[in-house]
């Protein structure tokens, strides 16, 4: 089975895909905008401690507090048995790591047992203790490398084999352990300086870990899209395993990586609820605040012999595409799967065994729990960020909540593609485009830079028209073609010019001046923000690509 991992880094968002057999497996996100905390170390200030909950909660200078259990504090206290409120008090300064991102409205979850991940050991803050990863399944390997870890661990921390740890010497799990300890140094250093709430350590970037982490001997390609993170690799990997330097590929195409690996068409159907299989059954998925609800389906399949077998075959497929579709969406929390009732207990074991043998190939820690009196499959996945439809997808404020759309963000980044593509394809000069004043505003950045930036990589003009009426994940290509027709069309405006015209809104960055619109052309009224709803007479003073700002003459109405 070939194994790839694909990584496409547009500067402003980070995707990594992970294949096997040219099939997703795995996709992670990374934005500039929209920073993730899982693994950073913070000293924090115990802001409240709720003997009923025996929890405490942490400052850690971020918008939500820290949510810290009393059983996540047993390395700092040395013991079980202890209630919260004896070992911590409100305004005591404590380290904690984050171990579960902000989800909706809870804030992070963090752990005082601290752990720093090499490429194959994981040093704890714990008492002595040695763990070997449960996916080295030779024994006469588990137990040399249990041994050689005892021999270098200090006394005061435990340690963790990691699975690519297997048949390694101990000069290289020596090396490893020293970097993490004078990591660990570095950290108390830091914390004994600096006063709380402050961050102390940060884990690394989404590209960094995937290289530590995943790209293994397994891993037959890691192909990048972007120089930077090409020769970061390369670098990273000159220390660590200079032997799979050969395996990693700069992509230098003008097609999308994502496109090129087909990787684009299946992201999207990661947002769909129903899920077909080859058989002609389907799943349904659906996630609510409290569980995610998967509902099996035999759809047009009929089977060929009796009933009974058409129910197990499509169960089967099923069980397989769930564990695939909870690892590729990262679904995490309690999950209920209603699979298609079965008579016979032999089958419905049958089922349960093949939905572990699948999820035992997810490195994300699943629990099945067994089956309910209804016959549906109780389980549990480590939740520890959003999952994909919740990273992609905001509440649709067309619909008032009851369903999703695109977020800002995504339409944002994903209107960046499209114009690549179309620029790709074409050799035109120009585009001029129509998308709704939200995207717009992000396309266009703060006095212009986004469109600017945009320009300089392609090489072309780009216009942008903002039109209210368009719902927003809607882009209308009016034009393709060269930069003097476009203009024309994209420019309706002279100094000058003299036009009524309603003040719409506020401008978004500098609330003194109004927004008007004249066939989706955005005109900055200056100090028009305090006439919002009125009609006024202006007159442009300067024409730009994607704007004219304009003064008032008079107001018509009151």
């Amino acid at each position: 089975m070939s194994k790839e991992i694909v990584i496409n880094d547009i500067g402003l968002e980070t995707r990594i895909a992970i294949l096997e057999n040219r099939e997703l497996v795995e996709i992670i996100y990374e934005r500039d905008f929209s920073e993730q905390i899982v693994g950073n170390i913070y000293k924090g200030r115990v802001e409240s401690v709720l003997p009923g909950m025996q929890a405490a909660f942490i400052d850690i200078g971020l918008e939500k507090n820290v949510f810290l259990h009393a059983k996540d504090l047993t390395s700092v206290v040395g013991e079980k048995g202890f209630r919260i409120e004896e070992v911590i008090r409100v305004g005591q300064e404590i380290l904690v790591q984050i171990t579960k991102e902000a989800l909706g409205t809870k804030g992070p979850r963090g752990t005082c047992k601290l752990s720093l991940a090499g490429r194959y050991l994981v040093l704890m803050n714990s008492k002595r203790h040695v763990g070997v990863s449960r996916r080295i399944d030779n024994n006469s390997e588990r137990k040399r490398l249990k041994s050689i870890a005892y021999e270098i661990l200090p006394e005061d921390k435990g340690l963790i084999v990691r699975t690519v740890a297997a048949y390694k010497d101990e000069e290289e799990l020596k090396k490893d352990l020293n970097f993490l300890l004078n990591l660990w140094e570095e950290i108390e250093e830091e914390a004994s300086k600096d006063k709380a709430p402050s961050l102390i350590y940060k884990s690394l970037n989404s590209v960094k870990q995937v290289i530590r982490d995943k790209f293994t001997s397994e891993i037959d390609k890691l192909i990048i899209d972007n120089k930077k993170d090409y020769h970061q690799a390369m670098k990273i990997l000159e220390h660590i395993s200079p032997e799979l330097e050969s395996r990693v590929y700069y992509y230098n195409h003008p097609k999308p990586i994502f496109d090129y690996y087909n990787i684009e068409e299946e992201i999207k159907g990661l947002l769909k609820r129903k899920v077909p299989l080859n058989c002609g059954g389907y799943i349904i998925i659906d996630n609510t605040e409290a569980l995610t609800a998967i509902d099996v389906n035999t759809g047009s399949y009929v089977g060929k012999d009796n009933l009974e077998d058409t129910v197990v075959k499509t169960n089967l497929e099923a069980a397989k595409e769930i564990a695939k579709q909870l690892r590729l969406r990262d679904i995490g929390g309690i999950i209920i799967i209603d699979f298609i009732d079965m008579k016979v207990d032999e089958d419905r074991e049958l089922i349960l065994d093949t939905l572990r043998a699948e999820l035992d190939k997810d490195k994300t820690k699943s629990n099945i729990l067994g089956l309910t009196k209804l016959g549906l499959v109780e389980m549990t996945r480590k939740n520890e960020r959003e999952g994909v439809g919740e990273f992609l997808q905001q509440e649709c404020p067309y619909c008032q909540g009851t369903g999703t759309i695109l977020s800002e963000d995504t339409i944002f980044l994903e209107t960046i593609r499209q114009i690549k593509e179309i620029f790709w394809q074409s050799r035109a000069e120009a585009i001029l485009l129509e998308v709704h004043p939200k995207i717009a505003s992000r396309l266009i950045g703060v006095s212009g830079k986004n469109l600017e930036k945009l320009e300089k990589e392609l090489h072309r003009d780009i216009y942008i028209m903002g039109n209210k009426e368009l719902h927003l994940e809607d882009t209308n290509i009016l034009k393709v073609g060269s930069n003097s027709e476009i203009e024309s069309i994209a420019k309706p405006l002279n100094t000058g010019k003299r036009l009524n015209l309603k003040v719409e809104e506020r401008h978004m960055n500098n609330l003194d001046d109004g927004i008007a619109r004249l066939n989706g052309y955005i005109i900055d009224i200056l100090e028009g923000g305090a006439l919002v709803g009125q009609r006024v007479r202006v007159e442009i003073i300067e024409v730009k690509k994607t704007y004219a700002i304009a003064k008032v003459i008079k107001v018509i109405d009151y």
